[in-house]
């Protein structure tokens, strides 16, 4: 199983201090806290994808190009790759070429995003968001797998004898991942083509993660990829931790409060109780964390999100100890020895590559049969 963190890179002012950093602090902070998660043994670092303030994440690949140059084992991913609103070719070449530089350790993660004036901005209506995230994950799909692509769509001009350069290394392009909020067509669109389906678990009650990824197990194995265990699972998380409860309730609490996205609303205790975020000790995260695979089953990939809502970069870093150092080799050991045989592991580069050679072994004995 992986374990990692995702960031959505918010600048956000520090309610304590009433500071707001830069956006090249915060920039230079995110790059920190993937290093960081290298250090103390994480496996993923995602980050999403933003084209508006207060967020400052608008290249992921420049970014996790630059991340691939200072580590040497972490896995590079996406939070949210908005197939909706980049080009479907340029998203493949972009990818393509980030895999190579990171030697195989990237998959990204596709989503519509949640900002509505996004979709205008870059020439497409919101009105046409699922068909469109559809049309143009066929079409990637196809560049990656297809050395030419002659295609034809509604949403792009067509293409015809077209060739994306460079191609995904080694031949298998990165593996994907479809996060979803609330979405039930984009489980749909994961399970039919076999791929991960990432449920964010963040703003809504258990019973609604439960139904989606109940759903695309279902639908997965409908497709004929699997039984429904053996689908490709993903959870977001949200926690904030000290070594005592009660510490960390009291200095999460101001920063919850005057969070952009939930401030203002229902109270700590409210949110705590009706949804995955954990404020506490280690203990008590590790307590939670396994509860999800009373509703989910047997899944692939847990992120956490630490670094939001004006949280310092400092207190970011310490939260990354205690998640290196306490909880995810308690959480590992845990669910490796709940996981059964038939259930697979998180897919890396290495093993869909050598998945690829023993059909081709396969194939190639029938054949000579």
């Amino acid at each position: 199983m992986q374990f990692g963190v995702f960031t959505v890179g918010d600048v956000t002012v520090d309610p304590t201090t009433g500071r707001l950093p830069s956006e090249h602090e915060r920039i230079k902070a995110m790059v920190a806290i993937a290093l960081k998660a290298e250090e103390v043994g994480l496996d993923v670092f995602a980050t999403g994808e933003h084209h508006n303030p207060p967020f400052v994440p608008s290249s992921p690949t420049t970014m996790l190009g630059h991340i691939a140059a200072r580590t040497e084992r972490l896995l590079l991913s996406t939070s949210t790759t908005l197939i909706t609103t980049n080009d479907p070719v340029k998203i493949a070449e972009d990818y393509a070429m980030l895999q190579h530089l990171a030697d195989g350790r990237v998959d990204l993660m596709m989503g519509r995003g949640n900002t509505g004036p996004v979709y205008p901005w870059f020439g497409q209506d919101i009105r046409t968001g699922i068909p469109l995230a559809i049309e143009n994950y066929d079409l990637l799909r196809r560049l990656w797998r297809e050395d030419v692509v002659d295609w034809q769509g509604k949403f792009r001009t067509p293409l015809q004898s077209f060739t994306s350069t460079p191609r995904p290394l080694d031949g298998v392009p990165p593996f994907v991942w479809h996060g979803s909020i609330r979405s039930p067509e984009i489980a749909e669109q994961a399970a039919y083509y076999g791929d991960g389906f990432f449920a964010n678990h963040i703003f809504w009650p258990r019973e609604h993660t439960q139904r989606m990824v109940g759903l695309y197990r279902q639908r997965f194995a409908h497709y004929g990829h699997g039984t429904p265990e053996q689908a490709i699972v993903g959870l977001g998380g949200q926690v904030f931790m000290r070594r005592n409860s009660q510490d960390a309730v009291r200095e999460f609490r101001p920063y919850f409060d005057n969070a952009p996205v939930y401030g203002h609303g229902p109270s700590l205790e409210e949110f705590t109780a009706q949804t995955p975020l954990t404020v506490g000790s280690p203990q008590q995260v590790i307590d939670r964390t396994l509860g999800f695979r009373e509703y989910v089953g047997d899944y692939q990939r847990q992120l956490f999100l630490m670094d939001h809502a004006g949280l310092p970069l400092k207190t970011v870093l310490e939260q990354l100890d205690l998640l290196g150092e306490e909880v995810v080799p308690v959480l590992r050991k845990e669910f490796d020895a709940l996981r059964p045989a038939h259930v697979p592991e998180a897919p890396t580069h290495a093993s869909l590559v050598a998945a690829r050679d023993a059909v081709a072994d396969l194939t190639g004995a029938e054949n000579g049969r």
